[in-house]
Parts: structure tokens; C-alpha cells; sequence
């Protein structure tokens, strides 16, 4: 049985978490952190901040806020946990953070937790491959309007992804102001937000005569609690090293 602590569980993605774990016969939830929610409600402990906690896990899966990775970092480097880190909008210290703790710890790091997702990141840079530098790229992220980094972690994993295949490629956020036409080279990256929506992500290849658009749409968070469950019971059994989700795919 693996044992998880899971980071934000008051909020929409923890709260997920718990509800999915139901399905789960080999993963359970042993506690959580949370500063902000109720912890009355929940079954499990719930600790304020990583340093106060005081039950035994197998590992964390954090989707929370960037701010609390410092302080996730050091308890599980200090306890030797395992971390899923589910989070976005680390900024570039943070990530150096997270490929130095995994030199000493096991760490599962994704944009997106979805199979589906990760399944558009390789189709994305096969069609990069095959149709090459005759076609435009622009990818268009829709999101739900309480989300608050802009472009998403996927669009921009999804557009490096596809900045590999293509040499000489830049990205290029929005157009707002810029009064010239598109540049070669180019890999528009555009951000919507409204509603409810979970989240959607368009990769649109416009050639001469004809277009390509490869889509993923997810209806519910379900599916990134599925993924970060199934990350959990994965990066519990490894060796120290940054793992992502075709390490885990490669595994099912």
C-alpha cells in the first residue's frame, strides 16, 4: 500500500485526489497539508505547513501554490520522500530547485498530470517532424477563470515540445502591440480564460492549402487526479532522479 500526503487537499485538485483514491486498492491517503482550509472536515490529520508533520508517508503529491515548494523541498529531502509535484508557474530558481533536489530524492515533476495530454505532447512533435518548417504553428490554451498562471504549463510544455523538431524556432506570447506580420520560425502561444472550463489545448499546423489542429480536451479534473495517483504509486519505488510522465507510461 502506498501511503500519500497530499499538498493543497482543501482545495479543488486535493479534494479530487481524495474522491478518485475510492478506486484505488493499493494507494491511500495518510494525511494532508493545508493552511487555509477546515480541517475538521477530513478524515485524515491535515498540518499547516510541511515541517509540522508528524505521520509517516511513501511520498507527497503536491497541487497547491509555487510558494510552498521550498518548504515541501526541504522536508522531503530532510525525510527522504518522494515528491509528485503537479503545481505550475515555478519560476526559473524554482525549477533549478526542484533538478537539484532530485539529485538526492525521487521527484515526479508534470505540467499535466492527464495520459491523454501527454499523448498530444508526442503526436505534437511527430506532426512537428513530418510536416516541418511549411507549416505555422500556434497553440491556443483555454482555461476556467480562476486559473491564475498564463499560458499554462501544458501549452508551454507542448510548445517546447514542439521547438525541439524545429530549428530556428522561437515562442511568441500573444500579439497585442505587434504591428508586423508573423515571423518565421514563430510558435504562437495564446491564452484564454473564462467559465468553468477544466481545460482544453489546440496545437494548430497551418500549411499551404490545408490545416492540421490536434486537440485535447479534459472534462473533469478526474483525469489529472487518475494521473497524479498512478505518478504517487510510481515515483514511490524509484531511485533518486527527475521522473515525468513517459517514465510512467513506459512502466504501465
Amino acid at each position: 500500500m502506498t501511503k500519500i500526503i497530499v499538498c493543497g487537499i482543501g482545495g479543488k485538485m486535493g479534494m479530487k485526489i481524495l474522491e478518485t483514491l475510492a478506486g484505488f486498492d493499493d494507494v491511500t491517503c495518510v494525511a494532508g497539508i493545508d493552511a487555509f482550509s477546515d480541517k475538521s472536515k477530513f478524515s485524515v490529520p491535515v498540518f499547516d505547513k510541511p515541517q509540522n508533520i508528524d505521520v509517516q508517508a511513501d511520498v507527497i503529491v503536491d497541487f497547491s501554490r509555487p510558494e510552498a515548494l521550498d518548504g515541501l523541498l526541504a522536508y522531503a529531502k530532510a525525510n527522504n520522500v518522494p515528491l509528485v509535484l503537479a503545481t505550475t508557474g515555478y519560476s526559473k530558481e524554482q525549477e533549478e530547485a526542484v533538478r537539484q533536489a532530485a539529485k538526492s530524492i525521487a521527484i515526479f515533476r508534470a505540467s499535466n498530470m492527464s495520459l491523454g495530454v501527454n499523448l498530444l505532447v508526442h503526436l505534437c512533435k511527430k506532426a512537428a517532424a513530418i510536416l516541418g518548417d511549411g507549416f505555422d504553428v500556434e497553440i491556443v490554451e483555454t482555461h476556467h477563470n480562476k486559473k491564475v498562471d498564463s499560458p499554462s504549463g501544458t501549452a508551454l510544455t507542448l510548445a517546447n515540445a514542439i521547438k525541439e523538431e524545429k530549428e530556428n524556432s522561437y515562442l511568441t506570447f500573444g500579439r497585442h502591440g505587434n504591428d508586423t506580420k508573423r515571423k518565421a520560425g514563430e510558435i504562437g502561444v495564446h491564452a484564454v480564460r473564462g467559465g468553468t472550463i477544466v481545460g482544453k489545448h489546440e496545437v494548430h499546423f497551418f500549411g499551404e492549402d490545408e490545416v492540421v489542429t490536434l486537440t485535447h480536451e479534459a472534462h473533469s479534473k478526474a483525469v489529472f487526479a487518475q494521473g497524479a495517483i498512478r505518478a504517487a504509486a510510481f515515483v514511490a519505488k524509484q531511485k533518486p532522479g527527475l521522473y515525468s510522465m513517459p517514465d510512467l507510461v513506459a512502466s504501465l
